[in-house]
């Protein structure tokens, strides 16, 4: 994830990742269902305190752009990446079905791109 943290901005660091979030999540670049990185990851790779990432996660999750399911970690939701849920719903039991089937996902991937003529 493209997050840089500039520690001169008067911007809390908590608050300049739940921007960035938020905007690559509405730009498209985080589309709905991804799963974001672990708290301590993140946390890590920034230079933060995890308490600051968790808090921007927190306040992602309060605004309704985050979803936390526990071990299947902290998902991008479709309200933040701008996708109707129905479509959203449409690509997760597709997942479901192509995995049921058999298929890898370059495959599943493959299948969709023909059929939207890409």
């Amino acid at each position: 994830m493209d997050i840089v943290i500039d520690a001169g901005s008067a911007v809390p660091p908590y608050e300049q990742v739940r921007m960035r979030i938020a905007e690559l999540a509405a730009a498209g670049e985080l589309a709905a269902g991804t799963r974001l990185p672990p708290v301590r990851l993140l946390a890590t790779e920034l230079g933060l305190a995890a308490n600051t990432v968790a808090r921007a996660y927190r306040e992602l999750e309060q605004a309704g752009l985050v979803e936390t399911h526990g071990r299947a970690g902290t998902l991008v939701t479709a309200r933040a990446a701008r996708t109707p849920a129905a479509a959203q719903q449409a690509a997760e039991r597709y997942a479901q079905q192509a995995t049921a089937l058999g298929l890898a996902p370059q495959a599943a991937l493959d299948l969709v791109r023909a059929a939207l003529r890409l």
